[in-house]
């Protein structure tokens, strides 16, 4: 995150315990509180919890003790570097700001890591199990070892992340959080929210195939597996905020998936990806996502997929290329594919 400074939001003691995707997690979820307007006194507090994604939670704080051991030659770190590091710290510290004595874990499923945790979210309170739950993600790996182990992996662009554009040359990393308020319809209704959507379905698959490259029949199956949680039709459906990464693998992958689930419908289907703009996030991406499906059902803009260059006739998807666009939309999917073929797809409706 650009020009981010710690000290203008945290006091000394907390950034002594706050790794930075602690930082951003906080930052977002006072943000998601506070618009709220939830108080968590009483028995909502103990009915409310917290479940985060995030794929690697501290690297910063790996990164920078690494370096105090091995370049700097001191036997000791701080104390605080286990709490510190840990991928569960930002769901406790969340949690302990706000007191949400009900469940409250991380998820960590690589870059699927968002969608499953607000996935899991959304399941606990249509169980009962909760009657509210911060939920989302966060991801901080631009330091030098998290980007060296991206760049190990021969899928980063030196340029642009170019999704479905056949003149694509991979990913770039991004990095941020994204925290939301999943909350009882009846209860939000009740108390006079401003609900901004309502999340109708979630699916989960895995493709047990293999560990980097992605499956179009597993991608399939959460696609229509989310539809079929939500009660929906396919033609119900009008955008899809896609994984899309910019990778070959990815892309080709992806709008395989779609068409297939989608049938006839996917010609008359708007798909974006996002990271072309913000970059991939990977275990917070599907976090930052939902906000794209959100602004696409509250406001009715449609993100565009920006660097487009050059049609794949792989792609041959409407990816709303380079321009955003005005479109009523009712349904939303949000897909988000990671490595592992662990597969989470979230479907919203507009209220």
């Amino acid at each position: 995150m650009r020009d981010w400074k710690a000290e203008d939001h945290f006091n000394r003691q907390q950034i002594v315990l706050y790794d930075k995707f602690t930082q951003f997690t906080m930052l977002a979820a006072r943000q998601a509180v506070e618009q709220s307007g939830l108080v968590f006194d009483g028995d909502l507090g103990l009915t409310s919890g917290v479940v985060l994604g995030t794929a690697a939670g501290g690297v910063n704080t790996w990164d920078e003790n690494y370096r105090t051991v091995y370049e700097e030659g001191k036997n000791r770190v701080h104390p605080f570097v286990v709490p510190k590091l840990m991928n569960n710290a930002a769901a406790s510290h969340v949690s302990m700001e706000y007191g949400l004595l009900g469940p409250s874990f991380t998820v960590a499923t690589a870059c699927a890591s968002s969608n499953h945790a607000m996935g899991l979210a959304f399941n606990m309170i249509r169980s009962g199990a909760a009657t509210v739950m911060l939920t989302g993600g966060s991801e901080s790996m631009l330091c030098f070892g998290g980007v060296k182990a991206w760049e190990g992996l021969r899928v980063m662009s030196k340029d642009a992340c170019r999704p479905f554009s056949a003149t694509r040359n991979g990913m770039v990393q991004g990095e941020g959080a994204g925290v939301f308020v999943f909350e009882d319809f009846d209860h939000a209704v009740a108390r006079g929210a401003d609900i901004i959507a309502e999340v109708i379905g979630f699916s989960m698959t895995s493709d047990a195939q293999d560990i980097v490259m992605p499956s179009a029949i597993g991608a399939q199956r959460a696609i229509s597996g989310a539809m079929l949680d939500a009660g929906i039709n396919p033609e119900e459906v009008g955008y899809i905020n896609a994984h899309g990464t910019g990778t070959a693998a990815n892309d080709k992958t992806e709008c395989a998936a779609v068409a297939k689930a989608f049938g006839p419908h996917a010609d008359r289907l708007m798909i974006s990806s996002t990271k072309s703009m913000h970059g991939h996030l990977i275990g917070g991406t599907g976090a930052v996502e939902l906000l794209a499906c959100l602004m696409a059902l509250k406001d009715g803009v449609i993100a565009p997929t920006i660097g487009y260059e050059e049609p794949d006739p792989e792609c041959a998807l409407d990816v709303v290329p380079n321009i955003a666009r005005d479109a009523k939309v009712d349904v939303v999917l949000s897909n988000a594919f990671a490595f592992g073929g662990l597969n989470a797809v979230l479907a919203l409706r507009r209220v």
